[in-house]
């Protein structure tokens, strides 16, 4: 009998398993780059060591998982790098439900003068100019 509950207990693992491997067959890798003001580069970096805890739950019920910012300075600009994925079902949904976050609207408000969006970006009044995916393997 103990053989039996320890396989039924193992292929319920399994279906687990394979289920989650299921669902992160559908998510979306976003990358994107802005610049950074160089007098606002200690501000922002300390802006992201205390994230706010409100801000990073939205980012989570809005389907937005693996989400890094990246710096690198280039010649004598700073520039921010992110990636994100997406496992949600309606990307634009869930950036709006982001964007109407009073929360996130005030924490924007404290990134976004840091930041110094790239000519593209800047043209259709965006901080984070889209980077196109070139290569990726798990």
């Amino acid at each position: 009998m103990k053989k039996y509950i320890v396989l039924i207990s193992l292929a319920a693992i399994l279906f687990v398993s394979c289920t989650q491997n299921k669902k992160s067959a559908h998510i979306q890798r976003f990358a994107s780059v802005t610049g950074l003001k160089p007098e606002k580069l200690n501000y922002y970096k300390q802006l992201h060591a205390n994230a706010w805890p409100a801000v990073l739950k939205k980012i989570k019920e809005c389907n937005i998982q693996n989400y890094s910012i990246y710096l690198q300075k280039i010649q004598s600009n700073y520039y921010l790098f992110s990636y994100f994925e997406y496992v949600g079902s309606d990307f634009k949904a869930d950036l709006k439900k982001m964007a109407d976050d009073p929360t996130t609207q005030r924490w924007w408000k404290e990134t976004d003068p840091c930041q110094l969006p790239l000519p593209e970006a800047a043209a259709k009044k965006q901080i984070w100019t889209t980077m196109e995916e070139v290569f990726h393997t798990n």
